[in-house]
């Protein structure tokens, strides 16, 4: 979903939905209400952990001795951490509940693989698991720092082909994240917008947007790739690893089935379906999230009574009474939680905090917040039409805008 892998994960017999992310080096569980009572965690040991944004360290709390299970995959004496009040909106900008995110501990004791095309992820005992011959596949070497996996690629942002070590960041939905170098000619150029990129553990993420001409896996060539380049501030510590350009991320990874190899050090990469599907982003400005429910009338169908008449025909002094019956139904309320500057949907008169009712003639409740996004991704010039509910007005309000493609 939205280029990421959710995982279902038991633990300690609850189940959860995780995050597959290559990018952590430790299983962390957040925004879960009444976690020590519920997965019978036991704190032992308090500590800070950091993650992208600017924001500061935030307190975990380390729990020892958890039982994972995924699918037929059990681990004892597994270590979590858990972090209180951290609001990652993950469940909410994605339209299901998202419980913690799981890495290294995953691909360290299995071979994994990750079938995109199909949705399967499927594991294979380190010891038993054997490469097959594969005409199409290209493997390559990983390079580990901090227990995390780097890939050495190309990328050609102005006609040059530019040598960049990236982190394989699972748990990232954009295509590429660069660190911008004007020593080795990474950069945006001009043709950039400014924009909100995600959250990060340590806070949000706000950068430019560009593309680059291509961008090369060894033999294979990616062309007109989406390209991020976070904000300097929010990725200080992320820069720290020698050598690191940046992040290979999930609208990447999903154009191939992917078999990660952790203990020798490979990754089997094979193009898929999804390899030739164009680079999207949104043209709208908006980011919508998942904002509580909202109490909506469904009527049932119409019914009719007739009264006054023992004939088929009307007669005179006939009547016939309608019913239209409702009951009140909650359904889930869809809120814009980011803005960009100077985008269709701000100039339009759309604000931050406005509740979306309608979208193009359609009550958004019938809509899945997926549905609603993808609408956002499409072609240049595609109206959008919304009704808002706004804090502080008392009318709904009406707003239109057309997408507009900064990028082409």
């Amino acid at each position: 979903m939205n280029n990421l892998i959710i995982v279902p994960v038991e633990v300690n017999g609850v189940e959860l939905s995780f995050i597959l992310d290559t990018g952590v080096s430790k299983p962390i569980i957040f925004n879960f209400v009444s976690a020590s009572d519920t997965l019978k965690i036991k704190h032992s040991k308090k500590l800070f952990i950091r993650g992208l944004g600017a924001g500061e360290p935030i307190e975990a709390s380390r729990s020892r001795n958890n039982i994972f299970r995924i699918g037929d995959a059990v681990k004892q004496n597994q270590d979590l951490y858990a972090v209180y009040g951290l609001d990652l909106n993950l469940g909410q900008r994605l339209g299901i509940p998202i419980h913690g995110l799981i890495g290294l501990d995953l691909f360290r004791d299995f071979v994994v693989e990750i079938n995109y095309g199909s949705q399967n992820l499927i594991l294979y005992e380190n010891d038993t698991y054997r490469y097959k011959k594969c005409r199409n596949c290209e493997r390559f070497v990983l390079e580990f720092h901090n227990n995390k996996p780097y890939i050495n690629a190309q990328i050609n942002i102005t006609n040059k082909e530019i040598p960049v070590k990236l982190l394989i960041d699972s748990g990232g939905s954009d295509s590429l994240w660069l660190f911008e170098e004007d020593s080795l000619g990474i950069n945006s150029g001009d043709k950039y917008f400014r924009d909100f990129l995600g959250h990060g553990l340590s806070g949000s993420v706000y950068g430019k947007r560009g593309k680059a001409k291509s961008f090369f896996l060894n033999t294979i060539e990616i062309k007109n790739p989406n390209v991020a380049y976070p904000d300097s501030m929010s990725i200080v510590y992320a820069k720290k690893i020698r050598g690191r350009n940046g992040s290979l991320a999930g609208n990447i990874l999903k154009r191939f089935n992917v078999v990660m190899d952790y203990r020798n050090s490979f990754i089997t990469l094979k193009k898929n379906s999804n390899f030739k599907e164009p680079f999207r982003y949104n043209k709208s400005g908006i980011e919508l999230a998942h904002s509580g429910s909202r109490l909506i009338k469904m009527y049932e169908p119409v019914s009719y009574s007739m009264y006054g008449s023992e004939h088929k025909d009307f007669k005179e002094g006939a009547r016939v009474e309608f019913n239209r019956n409702y009951k009140l139904v909650l359904k889930p309320a869809y809120q814009i939680v980011e803005l960009r500057k100077g985008s269709p949907a701000e100039e339009a008169g759309l604000k931050k905090g406005d509740i979306v009712l309608t979208v193009n003639g359609k009550p958004s409740h019938e809509f899945t917040l997926q549905d609603i996004t993808i609408m956002f991704y499409g072609n240049e010039n595609k109206s959008i039409r919304m009704k808002v509910e706004r804090k502080g007005e008392e009318e709904i309000l009406e707003y239109s805008f057309r997408l507009k493609d900064i990028l082409k």
